[in-house]
């Protein structure tokens, strides 16, 4: 009997704690019941169930993709199947997907004791890759609700959405309290989001055990300025497209959203923040000057694959629209050097499926009728090894930026290295191979992409979550294997 089910040979493991700039070591992994048990050059073959030989390609950690939206436009179980193969294809072996109650979603409201289960229920067997739920406490009953949803169902991340104080989705909201369906008398607005803080900080006191791992996480934002702004840039008509809806939710929106949002984890007490895609030079910067002023909170800055490969005049066309915007290359060109600084913690897909039907509408040249947000995980850890390279990017901080950084501050202790004892995630590239985006060569069901004809010159051959191979050839295999994951203990 073979004592070894998957032996992969002959692979460069790329890891995060190499010394910066080390090249890769040519081992072979051994995995036994999903866990890495052995690397070394040179394994014996001959006691193992399922031998694959790597060909000399790059084994990064299989991708921790800490921000997507399943869910969000198609109905939950559809879009766990479709776009967790599309993850597959990025090299993504864990999604990390934000949930919240209100439209979209589920479209319904309530307690997060009642939502939860039917959220979990409907992910159940349809996921291809692992995966685990960030929440957002939407009204004062789920403030309440957190230590159950950390004990009960190892929730360990939470968040905020700042926009959402007079601002909707997709722009204006007539009506908070309908769009969220939130109580009439509660408002989603700065006191709220200061409560939230309070009550995820008195769970860490609560419960020492998982303390290190909760944390919140937060869309930086400014309704009132985006508000002001949306009316004068289509009042004004004078800007269009991309560059129209990036003009609306102008850049300083975001910093003084940072700003408000640092603020009130001092005011607080709450160290573990998570400032999520900041898209502009001057919220990177706000984000790195509130590090300074406030040395004692902890806070993590993420940054998305789209903000680093496209810009407004560069995506292909109206299906680039996201919040926060994509911007102009002067942007891009910043969030690269704060990248390669080492001033950004992870890097992510913010995949959120949106069909064309469902994206563009009646007018398909109205920027601010289309709807917001698109998907990226299959071009997640290809586009950063690709432009990363280009750009003197060091392998081992793109395994940090895409796994073990992630990992470590969202509670997923057995992911994100390629080290014994870890589960056998693992994603092969090629590093040295060019190929063009097509929206038509993806999994998901969304059937375009704002990175439409763009070169890639690195390519993900082969996904392995806890040792299955998911993904091989251009083609995902076999049934869902992906589970939910308890975090933080």
């Amino acid at each position: 009997m073979a004592t070894t089910e998957l032996l992969l040979k002959n692979v460069r493991v790329v890891r995060p704690d190499a010394p910066e700039g080390a090249e890769p070591e040519r081992l072979d992994i051994a995995v036994n019941d999903g866990t890495i048990v052995r690397l070394a050059p040179d394994l014996p073959d001959d006691d193992a169930a399922t031998v694959v030989d790597g060909g000399g390609k790059l084994a990064f950690p299989g991708v921790v993709d800490a921000h997507q939206h399943w869910g969000i436009y198609n109905e939950l179980a559809t879009d766990t199947r479709s776009e967790s193969r599309a993850s597959a294809q990025g090299g993504v072996t864990t999604s990390l997907t934000y949930m919240r109650t209100g439209q979209y979603y589920l479209n319904k409201g309530g307690p997060y004791r009642e939502f939860f289960p039917e959220v979990l229920s409907a992910a159940n067997g349809n996921a291809y890759v692992d995966y685990a739920f960030h929440l957002a406490p939407m009204m004062a009953e789920h403030i309440d609700e957190i230590p159950y949803l950390v004990e009960e169902h190892g929730v360990t991340s939470f968040k905020i959405f700042m926009f959402y104080g007079s601002h909707g989705l997709h722009g204006r909201s007539t009506s908070q309290s309908e769009f969220l369906m939130t109580p009439p008398d509660e408002r989603y607005d700065i006191a709220h989001f200061e409560f939230v803080m309070r009550g995820i900080q008195k769970a860490r006191e609560q419960l020492a055990d998982y303390a290190d791992h909760i944390s919140l996480s937060l869309h930086c934002e400014t309704a009132e300025i985006m508000t002001a702004y949306t009316k004068m840039v289509e009042k004004e008509g004078k800007l269009t497209g991309l560059r129209a809806y990036s003009a609306s939710r102008p850049p300083h929106s975001e910093g003084l959203a940072v700003t408000i949002a640092s603020y009130l984890a001092h005011e607080t007490g709450l160290p573990n923040i998570n400032l999520l895609h900041l898209s502009s030079e001057k919220a990177l910067s706000a984000a790195l000057t509130m590090a300074s002023a406030f040395p004692h909170i902890d806070f993590r800055r993420e940054v998305t694959i789209g903000h680093l490969l496209a810009d407004v005049d560069t995506a292909h066309g109206l299906g680039g629209k996201v919040n926060p915007p994509l911007r102009d290359r002067e942007d891009v060109e910043a969030l690269w050097r704060h990248v390669l600084a080492g001033e950004v913690d992870w890097v992510v897909s913010d995949h959120a499926c949106c069909r064309d039907e469902m994206k563009f509408g009646a007018d398909r040249d109205d920027i601010f009728l289309a709807k917001s947000g698109f998907g990226g995980a299959e071009y997640l850890l290809p586009g950063l090894v690709g432009e990363g390279i280009k750009r003197g990017l060091p392998l081992q901080r793109v395994a940090q930026l895409t796994s073990w950084n992630p990992a470590r501050r969202y509670g997923l202790l057995t992911k994100g290295a390629i080290a014994e004892g870890y589960d056998a995630d693992i994603a092969l590239v090629d590093p040295d191979v060019s190929w063009t985006v097509r929206a038509a060569d993806s999994e998901s069901t969304q059937e375009y992409t704002p990175f439409e004809g763009f070169p890639m010159t690195a390519k993900v051959t082969d996904t392995f979550v806890r040792g299955n191979r998911v993904y091989s050839d251009g083609e995902v295999l076999g049934e869902p294997v992906g589970k939910y994951l308890r975090r933080g203990r």
